[in-house]
């Protein structure tokens, strides 16, 4: 036991003995190869004074060559690039003269005569070229447009070259823009379907006639019209005539039609009208699936960036149409941030309209909309289209703010979603397969299974419009979300300014009689007599030569619609008597304002009539007014 713990004790002093040994010797190698001091300080001294022989100067230059180097190798037109950028920082001055722009015009003209098209896709002389193209010559713009002609399509693509193509359309001539039209046959549903070739064919499409734009469309109907582009006449301007002359089959000119259209779909590239006038006639043919596809495709943000045209708003309305409820919730989501700048646009107020017309959820609407249109009301008031969502909650679809095509844009339909025109189609197979020897009772049972089977279609599917009854729509978006109280204060703050404009009268108009079927009538009563005594106020000043503005009475648009109101509204017209015009309506019986004196005795109810009955009959009988017949009352 004891030889045992000798063994183990002295085991672990040759341990510890290795280990100092160890130790020892890493520690000597360590010394061996540490400099001193002074060696440090002379290495460092070494490296500062290399250092300070190469100043910053020096290696920014050096880098700068290097670079220049590299991009002469890379670039082949690399010097004449840099030539032609120092000619364009003097031409594109301000302040030079004419003469002096022409010179350096044609000096870089000449610099790249014979390499436009190499140079065109360059960043630098892109830019350089569509400043010559805006200042050249005819002569020389010519000769560009003749170099640059069989690389159009090439350019057509690129980023920097798409902003010169654009250009020179722009100044091209009605045979250049033939012959550049010419060269996209075949080519219009690639570039359509590329975020910067889509541009310049739209931009040609913009620029085209009604016959260009035809050859444009025709190759993205059919495999046919891409291969032969004189098949057909431009008498044949819609799809379904195009169609029917080649007798073409509808199967066949949908898979191509759809082909087209995914890509650029799937891709977002909706911003253009050839592609919404493509839409358009997609959903004239298309099947009950496939139109139902695109209409949950474009059931996003995507379609507010196409609602600025006349055809992407008809796409709009019929989004909201057939969509189903998920379907114009995201719609209307889509909006949000976008209302005012929408109810300001000539096609993309109707979207607004319609929904507004249709659509059951009042408190999203109000929450999106309402809300939005509220902030900016007087100018809404005031703008020729932001009036037309006010106007059409209240007096819906009047011919008097809708021009017949926006009324009937607001009626288009699709024809496969449409149950009346599918019911009608039904009607005439039954017929036509029942034929003379069926009785009409065995017609009538057929029919009542078809509209059975239209019963069952789900109607979240095929929505036209909502469930809700439209007057107690009407009355939520007016009403209980505040906008027709908003509205009276409006039109009492700036009554003078409202009643004189073209625009804002119209809705003053309405306001002041309650809205169609009286629908501010029995919540808003006492502001509505408020918005009468205004107006009989501004009635009731005297005539001032001083006065900057013309007389309410006097003024060509205030007048029209006070005579309006008075034959109209009974209660308006009592008011501006007892107010304005008791005792002074000689006064007002000559010149302009007569019309609105007439109007009392035009007016279609009794009591008006007697109320100015005493006063006026002098007049009429000294001839200064005319006994004119009462009309009848005028049905809102």
């Amino acid at each position: 036991m004891a030889a045992k713990k000798q063994h183990v004790g002295n085991a672990k002093k040759r341990k510890q003995i290795d280990t100092e040994a160890h130790e020892s010797a890493s520690n000597s190698k360590v010394t061996k190869f540490v400099p001193s001091k002074k060696q440090k300080s002379d290495s460092v001294g070494k490296e500062k004074t290399a250092k300070a022989s190469v100043t910053g100067r020096e290696r920014r230059l050096h880098a700068k060559e290097l670079a220049e180097a590299r991009k002469k190798k890379r670039k082949r037109h690399y010097t004449l690039e840099q030539e032609l950028a120092r000619l364009w920082e003097k031409m594109r001055r301000h302040e030079i003269a004419k003469e002096d722009r022409a010179k350096l015009v044609t000096e870089a003209l000449q610099k790249m005569k014979g390499k436009i098209p190499e140079i065109a896709g360059s960043h630098i002389s892109s830019r350089v070229l569509q400043t010559c193209v805006k200042h050249c010559s005819q002569a020389e713009r010519d000769a560009v447009f003749e170099e640059l002609g069989p690389h159009f399509i090439t350019l057509a693509f690129n980023a920097y070259a798409v902003h010169l193509v654009k250009k020179m359309l722009d100044n091209a001539s009605k045979k250049q823009l033939a012959g550049f039209i010419s060269t996209l046959h075949g080519h219009v549903a690639p570039l359509l379907r590329h975020m910067v070739g889509s541009v310049v064919v739209e931009h040609a499409y913009e620029l085209a006639s009604a016959a260009q734009k035809q050859e444009l469309l025709l190759e993205l109907y059919s495999t046919e019209l891409k291969l032969f582009k004189d098949l057909v006449s431009l008498k044949e301007s819609r799809l379904l005539d195009v169609m029917s002359k080649l007798s073409l089959q509808k199967g066949s000119v949908l898979r191509h039609m759809t082909s087209v259209i995914q890509p650029i779909l799937e891709k977002g590239i909706v911003d253009h009208s050839i592609i919404h006038r493509l839409l358009v006639e997609y959903f004239s043919i298309a099947d009950q699936s496939s139109v139902t596809d695109i209409i949950q495709q474009l059931s996003s943000p995507l379609l507010v960036r196409m609602i600025g045209t006349r055809d992407g708003a008809k796409i709009g309305i019929l989004c909201v149409k057939y969509g189903n409820a998920k379907e114009r919730k995201k719609i209307i989501k889509g909006l949000k941030g976008h209302i005012a700048k929408t109810a300001y646009h000539q096609y993309g107020c109707m979207v607004l309209v319609y929904i507004l017309s249709v659509v059951d959820d009042t408190k999203l609407i109000t929450k999106v909309i309402i809300r939005e249109l509220q902030s900016t009301l007087k100018d809404l008031i005031l703008d020729k289209n932001g009036r037309r969502p006010l106007l059409q909650l209240l007096h819906p679809n009047c011919s008097r703010y809708f021009s017949p095509d926006e009324l009937s844009s607001l009626n288009s339909s699709i024809p496969s979603l449409s149950l009346k025109s599918e019911a009608s189609s039904q009607t005439d197979t039954l017929k036509v397969s029942l034929g003379d020897e069926e009785s009409k009772e065995d017609i009538e049972v057929e029919m009542d299974e078809v509209n059975k089977d239209k019963t069952n279609v789900d109607d979240s599917d095929l929505a036209e419009s909502g469930k809700k009854d439209p007057f107690v729509r009407r009355q939520e978006l007016l009403i209980k979300s505040g906008l027709a109280e908003s509205l009276l204060d409006i039109c009492i703050e700036s009554v003078g300014e409202l009643i004189r404009s073209n625009f804002g009268k119209e809705v003053l108009y309405e306001v002041a009689t309650g809205g169609s079927g009286g629908i501010l009538l029995p919540t808003l009563d006492d502001k509505i007599n408020s918005l009468h005594e205004a107006i009989a106020s501004l009635a009731a000043m005297s005539k001032s030569e001083d006065s900057q503005e013309e007389h309410v009475l006097e003024n060509f648009h205030s007048s029209r619609t006070i005579r309006k109101l008075i034959m109209d509204c009974p209660n308006f017209a009592s008011t501006l008597w007892e107010k304005a015009l008791k005792g002074k309506s000689e006064i007002w019986a000559h010149g302009h304002s007569c019309k609105v004196i007439s109007a009392f005795l035009e007016s279609p109810d009794s009591k008006v009539q007697e109320l100015v009955k005493n006063e006026l009959q002098p007049l009429i009988d000294n001839g200064i007014l005319k006994n004119l017949k009462p009309r009848e009352q005028v049905t809102q």
